[in-house]
């Protein structure tokens, strides 16, 4: 592999865009108060109410794992659960952190596209009561979810309002909610605030900040514990003018969505060129910035000692591709032609 080189393993390869990084060199000046309480993180709870609604609270953190652990440790009772799909990010990319930090139990669910249903709650939204049982509190979807797919604005309105007449409460990992938000074509709060989620991760780091997600409470009832659940999770930035830079950048001016959308449009570019190529098969409906299609083992691992993807299913032989706000169509031409290479090989 050369020196420079594009991948297609994960948005996370992205470098930063150029505005989240003059918005950091732009309040590199002068001293600010520190742990939040800084003209910065003012100005992005402005932002996000204008984006989420005047109720919405926001804490900036880290990473994505962190406002997961966060946001669920402040829906949950020590002895409750938390429903999610068994392909979610919580359950499988998060080295057990919602279990070992939170002390958390996750009840799984098989999904065939990711995507969480009024029926697949109820699966485990049972035993009520039972002491012998984690008791289900809260249920978490991804969006979009890890499959590539995106819940839509009904199926969100349904889910929710199946959720809360359980008495349970709804957590949306957002870790690509910008993708979901700009595939959808719709604005972040009628996937949020309008449909009755609770409480939101929202994701910038794969969306072209350098390293800053948040948790944003949108029911008041949680918003007392999310301070001191941040600081005991190692998740106060003490110099958090910088984190919250680049949150503003990201939502202002649209760049949420510019990204967002650039990188939707680079997938479907890409999986346009591979349904083409005889013996690729895509089985899976692209609504973000992940393809997923099946390989012959052999050309994968050819593949792979040029450009970087993930294999999926090792089963199945099944890879995904991410694209990122900086792909660029001739990545994906030379991808796709690399892939026509090695399948007629």
């Amino acid at each position: 592999m050369s020196e420079s080189w594009r991948g297609f393993a994960s948005d996370n390869y992205a470098g930063i865009h150029p505005e989240v990084l003059e918005s950091i060199s732009r309040v590199n000046v002068d001293h600010a108060v520190a742990y939040g309480d800084d003209d910065v993180t003012a100005h992005l709870r402005e932002l996000v109410h204008d984006h989420f609604g005047p109720q919405a609270e926001v804490f900036p953190v880290f990473n994505g794992t962190g406002a997961n652990v966060i946001a669920l440790q402040a829906m949950c009772r020590p002895w409750e659960a938390v429903i999610c799909a068994e392909s979610a990010h919580v359950n499988i990319d998060e080295g057990g952190a919602p279990e070992k930090v939170a002390g958390l139990k996750l009840w799984t669910v098989p999904t065939e596209d990711g995507l969480l249903t009024p029926d697949l709650v109820d699966v485990h939204a049972v035993r009520e009561g039972d002491v012998h049982r984690a008791q289900q509190a809260v249920v978490t979807i991804t969006q979009s979810s890890e499959l590539g797919t995106a819940y839509s604005v009904d199926h969100l309105g349904r889910l929710s309002d199946h959720v809360h007449s359980r008495g349970l409460k709804l957590h949306l990992d957002g870790a690509r909610i910008a993708n979901a938000a700009a595939s959808l074509g719709v604005a972040l709060r009628e996937i949020t605030t309008d449909v009755g989620i609770d409480a939101v991760s929202f994701g910038g780091t794969k969306n072209g900040a350098m390293g800053a997600e948040a948790v944003i409470v949108l029911d008041p009832s949680l918003t007392d514990a999310v301070p001191f659940l941040r600081k005991s999770s190692m998740q106060l930035a003490s110099k958090m003018r910088f984190v919250s830079a680049q949150l503003v950048a990201l939502l202002t001016d649209d760049l949420w969505l510019r990204n967002a959308s650039h990188a939707n449009d680079m997938a479907r570019r890409l999986e346009s060129a591979v349904r083409a190529i005889p013996g690729v098969e895509v089985q899976r409906r692209v609504d973000a910035n992940a393809v997923f299609a099946i390989l012959p083992p052999a050309v994968t691992e050819r593949l792979q000692r040029d450009y970087r993807f993930y294999t999926w299913d090792d089963h199945t032989g099944e890879v995904r591709w991410m694209c990122s706000w900086d792909t660029t169509p001739e990545d994906v031409d030379a991808f796709a032609a690399a892939i026509a290479r090695e399948m007629s090989a």
